[in-house]
């Protein structure tokens, strides 16, 4: 929607992960570098940590793009509490290979098969699994006996682990020593400080063709900083809100103070609320409860959060609806556009 207004040839701060937007932060370099020569080793485990959207999967994906794709099989696994033989027939369908039905020794074999077939042709064979910190120890001792498959030169397989930084934890316990001795490189990726936050902002604008309309103050890239925590997720999806703010607004310049008025309406939302209330000094209540002589206060204080939050949405709707009706003219008698048009 504020592509064209702004003349973007396309989203700058889309979720998806998108190796064209791959930021070279101090942090994601340092990480690339682990990962070029845990490559370079051709074995083991690569294990990269880091926040829920720090930019883990970009990373592997702009890896990926700097290879010869005609020496890669590559395939992505987002783990979730499986069972040692329904990891099997996960990396198994990952990698295309018929799973449905067959024993543990068939998929062991089905795989063994199509690695040997990969380094004959000269393919280096990479299994990606996402969301590391929900293997069990049994789906972990799966994994780590693929990496058995080899031949008297090289091994078959080389594995990613990408998770959260409870991950970090959970490799250091007992259950995970014959792993641990497998992992080649591993790497923490922490969050943006202010200036590579500004960076990353205006890499993103830049490659969809931005030429400094909207332009943004000092103040706005501070306040960006402090309300994402320098977590390429969270900034990819405050600026989405402010660019599409600033087209409903007409804006062209970003100031500290249009910043605080879309955070303000992201933290009435559901995804960006902190539902922990703190604790009354002294009262000795849990955390979360609330005494019973605030809680009123508290009501209308919401309440009201609510209602401002309300009135900034309603000019907004109202001129979305407007630009959809412009964009499908009715009849020349001035009707409506009908449901389905404003649907769409």
């Amino acid at each position: 929607m504020y592509e064209d207004f702004y003349r973007f040839s396309a989203k700058p701060f889309q979720l998806n992960p998108d190796p064209r937007f791959f930021y070279g932060s101090r942090g994601h370099k340092r990480a690339m570098a682990y990962l070029d020569y845990g490559l370079s080793l051709g074995e083991g485990f690569i294990v990269i940590t880091g926040e829920v959207g720090a930019g883990k999967t970009t990373l592997v994906r702009n890896l990926f793009r700097q290879l010869d794709a005609h020496s890669l099989v590559a395939a992505q696994l987002v783990s979730t509490q499986l069972d040692a033989e329904d990891t099997l027939r996960s990396v198994a369908a990952s990698f295309g290979l018929e799973h449905e039905g067959l024993s543990k020794s068939a998929l062991l074999k089905n795989l063994e098969n199509f690695l040997l077939a990969a380094t004959r042709q000269g393919k280096r064979a990479l299994l990606v699994v996402d969301e590391a910190q929900n293997l069990t120890p049994r789906a972990v001792e799966e994994l780590r006996m693929l990496s058995n498959f080899q031949t008297s030169e090289r091994s078959l397989i080389q594995t990613f682990l990408l998770g959260q930084p409870e991950f970090r934890g959970i490799l250091q316990s007992p259950d995970m020593q014959q792993l641990r001795q497998r992992v080649v490189a591993s790497y923490h990726l922490g969050p943006l400080d202010e200036g590579e936050t500004r960076g990353y902002i205006e890499h993103r604008l830049r490659t969809v063709g931005w030429q400094g309309n909207p332009g943004f103050d000092e103040a706005a890239f501070a306040a960006l900083h402090r309300f994402a925590g320098g977590i390429p997720r969270r900034i990819n999806t405050t600026c989405d809100r402010l660019l599409l703010f600033g087209f409903l607004e007409e804006k062209s310049h970003f100031g500290e103070a249009e910043v605080d008025e879309v955070i303000a309406d992201l933290r009435n939302e559901v995804a960006h609320q902190d539902f922990h209330a703190p604790t009354a000094a002294g009262s000795g209540a849990p955390q979360g409860s609330v005494p019973h002589g605030e809680e009123g206060a508290l009501l209308v204080q919401r309440i009201d959060q609510v209602e401002r939050s309300v009135n900034r949405i309603l000019p907004i709707v109202r001129k979305i609806l407007y630009t959809v009706s412009e964009r499908n003219p009715a009849d020349d008698a001035g009707a409506l556009p009908d449901r389905q048009d404003v649907a769409q």
